[in-house]
């Protein structure tokens, strides 16, 4: 098939333009290198150096004798999308571009409006231009489970039939978003529905827990190939930062009690999600949504196994109970549906000490490119900066496991 990947140039789009292409898929990516503009501005940069995208796609072509076409445009504006979707004509669209963290979308007034309007704009764009353009073409589109917040009861997979006064319906299910980022996600899906439902097009919503790791199949067969690996407290994820501080001999900085719990994944399992979505595509018309994670884990739970085998390795890990900078329940139920992708055939790649010690080795190798002083969180959901205070340590209650 002919795919389109937005946002080529991250740490999820980077390594599926890669995969896909491996697997005999014409691939072209786009991008308008925002992400590296953003770093710059915060001082943090991957922990492992990366070449220009226009560099990773000379060496990917090297590397695999395949060809990958390179688009720089920006979303936001129309012109430059509906250009780059009419000129590649692509059967399947993979959307990462957008920004992609809720610590940067609470930082300031600015970084808030920009986050709204760059996502939301931008992804409203993708859908003229393939109402105008490609109106066959399958949208697979990143979402989050961020989107559900955290409700006191089980989560489905995008949509709940629910009924009132003595009648049924099936809805969309309720968000409760953490972030102006999460917002965003949330403006997406329903511009997304509404697009499908009025215009014909077909969408694949992926609402995708936590990603963790660092290297893939294709990311592994030469240096330059590499992804952006973040263990900052802005752009890097729990289980990225906590197995880079065990590496830098820093205390894991645990939010709070400890207790969020939230659903995770294996960076190889979404590529292959990717994958599953693109090959067994919705009907015309047709919105769906895929709850994309494999297994849940509390904050706490994750910072323990990774002193757990950190220890085995002989590196000393210290917990460390901070004061949580967001405004979220700590202690929660947590129990959400995640079928439709096991149903197509995905076979999970879980959480194991292999694993958390093949990351730890990874960084080990990079150790000298950590900065200390970018990990502890200075965003604060209410508006107050400063380091963080120590915080009282609980024990986390028990969400049921999916």
């Amino acid at each position: 098939m002919k795919i389109l990947i937005l946002g080529g140039d991250g740490y999820l789009g980077w390594p599926t333009a890669m995969y896909l292409s491996a697997r005999g898929h014409e691939i072209a990516v786009l991008d308008n290198f925002a992400k590296r503009r953003w770093e710059m501005e915060l001082n943090v940069e991957p922990l492992i150096p990366i070449r220009t995208l226009h560099d990773r796609v000379k060496l990917w072509e090297k590397a695999s004798g395949r060809t990958m076409r390179l688009y720089v445009a920006d979303l936001r504006n129309y012109g430059e999308a509906f250009a780059a979707i009419e000129d590649f004509e692509p059967e399947a669209i993979v959307h990462y571009g957008e920004q992609p963290s809720a610590p940067y979308s609470m930082m300031d007034h600015n970084r808030a409006v920009f986050t709204q309007t760059n996502n939301i704009v931008g992804t409203l764009n993708v859908l003229w231009a393939l109402r105008e353009t490609a109106p066959t073409c399958h949208l697979v589109k990143l979402g989050t489970m961020g989107e559900y917040g955290t409700p006191n009861i089980d989560i489905e997979e995008g949509f709940l039939t629910v009924e009132h006064n003595g009648r049924k319906d099936t809805l969309p299910y309720p968000k409760q978003p953490g972030s102006i980022y999460h917002l965003s996600k949330v403006h997406d899906s329903h511009n997304i529905l509404f697009a499908c439902r009025v215009w014909g097009l077909r969408s694949t919503d992926l609402n995708q827990g936590v990603v963790y790791g660092i290297e893939t199949d294709e990311t592994a067969l030469a240096p330059g190939l590499a992804t952006s690996f973040h263990y900052d407290d802005v752009f890097g994820t729990a289980l990225n930062r906590f197995c880079a501080q065990a590496v830098a001999g820093i205390p894991l900085t645990v939010y709070g009690r400890g207790g969020q719990t939230r659903g995770f994944l294996n960076i190889r399992d979404t590529l292959r999600c990717i994958e599953l979505a693109i090959q067994n595509p919705p009907r015309a018309g047709e919105y769906r949504v895929f709850n994309q994670f494999t297994e849940s884990f509390s904050v706490g739970e994750l910072a323990q196994l990774v002193e757990k085998q950190a220890g085995c390795l002989g590196i000393r890990v210290e917990i460390e109970h901070v004061v949580n900078p967001r405004v979220e329940a700590e202690q929660h139920y947590y129990n959400a549906r995640h079928k439709k992708l096991i149903d197509l055939g995905l076979e999970p790649h879980l959480l194991s000490d292999v694993l958390i010690e093949s990351m730890l080795h990874r960084i080990q190798e990079h150790a000298d490119r950590i900065k200390k002083d970018v990990i502890l969180p200075k965003v604060r959901w209410t508006g107050a900066s400063g380091e963080s205070a120590k915080a009282a340590p609980a024990a986390a209650q028990t969400a049921p496991r999916s």
